[in-house]
């Protein structure tokens, strides 16, 4: 009872969102509805006409051919009028539709930019997709549907009753009377399909991330052998979507059939009163109006089937709007506040006091870091696997905010500066590249736009990527894509040193920077970083400890504290933890 409540709440919470949403282009739908108005009078005026051709065939003894030739030209004239309406209304009702769906996609995409990285790190990546792209094209069907049939629907509606008053009221009044049945099937339907669409929604939803998933790691699941498996989960996500699935089709499929069989029981209703009145009152209702009549109860009728698939379809669009707003609305990282300080000359100057951390509240990873760096100094980091090694350089990139201590630069606390300098004071190269679609001239010049080819080339030589840059197909203009296209992991990993070399930044970041690129090339890289770290603050985080023997300090990381301090030398005399670390690694 509750989920029921619940599930209710939130469809009239989105139809409001919704409403609010359609409210911005109310010139736009004013216009639609006035062509949906000229398009329903224009329609329902041809009954008339044709009851007019009617009674002039059988009405007189000789037939009108002059009368007759005007009425038929006049319905052309309606029909092609009332065509012309429709195919205005239908475009107006387009505009409206895919500016609302512009306006949701854009402001999901702007939320994703500023979502914490909690948010991204804690959701399938799939699922955000799906909600982006197939969730809104879904609310786009239902919502185009709502507007080129509901609109038009309610004013048929109510200017057939009109028409069917003013030929004959009685009748009428037979009509409107029989008119509630379709009013309950619509309801009782309509409570029905949310809550399924809603579980249909996500089930997709689920089935995108675990697609996602397997289409970017089908490497790691075919050399593991893991098809089976997940081939076993994606039945078991997709078995779930076809029973949720089906059912949902089962109710929306509901109100054609049933509205139909009202509508012929008010047809037939019709006909009988008709009938009778023909008979019992001669002279009231000729054969021509009654077949007017019949006419506009089929025209009255059939709105109501319309809009019952209508309120299923928008059942189904409600569902996956409130899965897009649910998006819009998370709590974005908090803004820069209005006073925030400017790191203007950065010299690399980094203290850590007391920093504490976790990512989830009950399981503590750094509980009390301290650490000062003084400019132009390399520390490095090392420690076994989860030891908090890579969340410090998160925390120093303020990916994420400390929980207590602080962090400051330049005697500056970073979380009173903003953002975008914290931030730009660092070149970061990650052990996981990235590439976005574009040329290899923009992938290089990412931090830098307006770099020019001799600094851009530079830069490509510092990094050793010149080479196999000038061996692609238009070198420096080669497109490339987000996943790398041809280039293996190393070229790739270049690439990125290559971005950092071209910004030459006052901190540097280095998180296993050289782990996909073979030994004699990253003897030449370390020679480039050597040069390039001269006189700026590096971290480096590094596996394989012999890359670091030259840092100023080793910071060894045992379960979110340090727990040894010194140079290369230093800490193998003391024969601690990180000497056991080095001494491993060696180990015949």
């Amino acid at each position: 009872m509750q989920g029921k409540k619940r599930l209710k709440k939130t469809e009239k919470t989105t139809l409001k969102k919704v409403l609010r949403l359609v409210a911005r282009y109310r010139a736009w739908i004013v216009l639609s509805c006035v062509f949906a108005v000229c398009t329903v009078l224009a329609s329902l005026y041809v009954p008339v006409l044709v009851g007019r051709v009617i009674d002039l065939i059988f009405g007189a003894g000789q037939v009108d051919f002059e009368g007759l030739t005007r009425v038929l030209l006049a319905i052309g004239i309606v029909v092609a009028v009332s065509a012309v309406f429709q195919w205005f209304m239908s475009a107006v009702n387009n505009r409206i539709t895919f500016q609302v769906v512009r306006d949701m996609r854009k402001a999901a995409f702007h939320k994703l930019e500023i979502l914490p990285l909690k948010y991204i790190d804690s959701h399938p990546h799939g699922d955000i997709i799906n909600r982006v792209i197939s969730d809104v094209d879904q609310f786009a069907d239902g919502l185009l549907m709502g507007f080129t049939q509901l609109f038009s629907g309610i004013v048929t509606i109510a200017a057939t009753l009109v028409f069917m008053l003013a030929v004959n009221w009685h009748i009428a009044l037979v009509v409107v009377f029989l008119t509630p049945l379709s009013l309950f099937v619509a309801r009782f339907i309509a409570k029905k399909t949310y809550g399924l669409f809603m579980e249909q929604a996500e089930t997709r939803g689920e089935q995108s991330a675990m697609i996602n998933e397997t289409v970017a790691n089908l490497k790691v699941v075919q050399a593991f052998s893991h098809e089976a498996q997940s081939m076993k989960r994606f039945d078991e996500i997709n078995d779930r979507l076809e029973v949720c699935s089906r059912r949902a089709a089962f109710f929306s499929s509901l109100p054609n059939p049933t509205t139909r069989f009202v509508n012929s029981v008010i047809y037939a209703a019709v006909c009988f009163v008709g009938a009778f009145t023909a008979i019992a009152m001669p002279g009231t209702l000729s054969v021509g109006q009654l077949t007017a009549l019949l006419s506009y109860v089929i025209q009255y009728t059939k709105p109501f089937n319309e809009i019952s698939s209508v309120i299923t379809e928008l059942q189904n669009a409600l569902a996956c709007a409130a899965r897009i707003f649910e998006l819009i609305e998370e709590q974005p990282q908090p803004e820069d506040a209005a006073d925030a300080a400017t790191l203007g000359d950065i010299k690399g100057n980094v203290r850590l006091e007391h920093v504490a951390f976790s990512y989830v509240p009950e399981r503590k990873l750094i509980t009390d870091l301290s650490l000062t760096v003084k400019p132009g100094q390399r520390i490095a980091i090392v420690g076994p696997t989860g030891c908090g090694k890579t969340t410090v350089i998160n925390l120093l990139m303020r990916f994420y905010d400390v929980d207590g201590g602080r962090i400051l630069v330049e005697g500056t606390d970073i979380r009173d500066a903003m953002r975008r300098d914290v931030r730009g004071a660092y070149g970061m190269v990650l052990q996981e590249t990235w590439l976005k679609t574009g040329t290899v001239r923009d992938n290089i010049t990412l931090g830098k736009p307006g770099a020019t080819q001799e600094e851009v080339i530079l830069a490509a030589k510092a990094s050793h990527a010149h080479s196999f840059i000038m061996r692609l197909p238009k070198g420096y203009d080669t497109p490339v894509s987000d996943e790398g296209g041809s280039l293996s992991q190393g070229q790739k990993q270049l690439l990125c040193i290559a971005r950092v070399m071209l910004c030459l930044p006052p901190m540097l970041i280095l998180d296993e920077a050289t782990s996909s690129i073979d030994t004699r090339t990253e003897l030449k890289i370390q020679s480039a970083f050597s040069r390039l770290m001269q006189g700026r603050t590096s971290f480096i985080v590094a596996h394989r400890l012999s890359t670091i023997r030259e840092a100023d300090v080793i910071l060894v990381m045992r379960d979110g504290s340090i727990i040894e301090q010194g140079n290369h030398d230093e800490l193998l005399r003391q024969n601690g933890f990180y000497a056991k670390l080095y001494n491993s690694q060696f180990a015949v």
